[in-house]
């Protein structure tokens, strides 16, 4: 049961920061006894860095779908550039995919 301080960010999720003092349970010079528990807790006005990947990567998507509709609207000839362009929307939605889902499993697992 040492204590740690923590940071709370806006979109809810946390992290450890420092350690701020031992237990009693744990006799050993500089060890701790596995057990966290907060000491003081430091809000955040930003987002935690997935979050904030997770939000980067719906701009970028977000950013290559208007530039397909606008291809789609002129009547675009360029095949090739508007394939490769659907292919990073979908790329782009996997990876956003993937970090929500790591995202929740760690809201899941420190719940």
């Amino acid at each position: 049961m040492c204590f740690y301080n923590q940071k709370k960010f806006a979109c809810g999720d946390w992290n450890w920061t420092s350690f701020a003092h031992q237990c009693n349970y744990e006799y050993r010079t500089g060890e701790t006894c596995g057990m966290r528990l907060v000491n003081f807790t430091e809000y955040e006005s930003k987002q935690c860095r997935l979050c904030e990947k997770i939000e980067t990567k719906f701009r970028r998507r977000s950013q290559e779908l208007e530039r397909l509709d606008r291809w789609r609207r002129e009547g675009g000839s360029l095949v090739a550039t508007m394939s490769r362009s659907q292919q990073l929307v979908s790329d782009l939605e996997k990876e956003i995919y993937q970090l929500q889902t790591e995202r929740d499993c760690k809201r899941k697992a420190l719940s």
